[in-house]
């Protein structure tokens, strides 16, 4: 993550409108409503594991972390994930639970 983070930074450095409004657009997004901003971060999950995005993966659960999500929550969330992205997502499903493990020290 530490790469992506520095990859993503240099490149808001060159395009700081597109940054800018890219950054707004996601905190409106994320704002808490008819969904909780876990709710609407486990969707983002669900679509960076069917779309087959390690990066924002990573980002999604780093926000899970911090939002208290545990362990049982996701694990029932990438089963979700599983079953409407199959093979593929089963894969990277396993990815979000083992960085969550990493953020979290939790697992095996």
């Amino acid at each position: 993550m530490e790469e992506t983070t520095g990859n993503i930074t240099r490149l808001a450095r060159e395009i700081p409108g597109t940054a800018k409004a890219f950054h707004a657009m996601g905190q409106a997004a994320k704002t808490d409503g008819a969904l909780t901003e876990q709710t609407k971060e486990l969707i983002a999950l669900g679509i960076a594991i069917a779309t087959r995005c390690d990066s924002c993966i990573g980002f999604h659960v780093t926000s899970l972390v911090r939002l208290k999500l545990t362990r049982e929550q996701l694990t029932e969330a990438l089963a979700m994930a599983t079953y409407m992205g199959g093979g593929p997502s089963y894969a990277y499903s396993a990815k979000a639970l083992q960085y969550y493990d990493e953020l979290t020290g939790a697992g095996d």
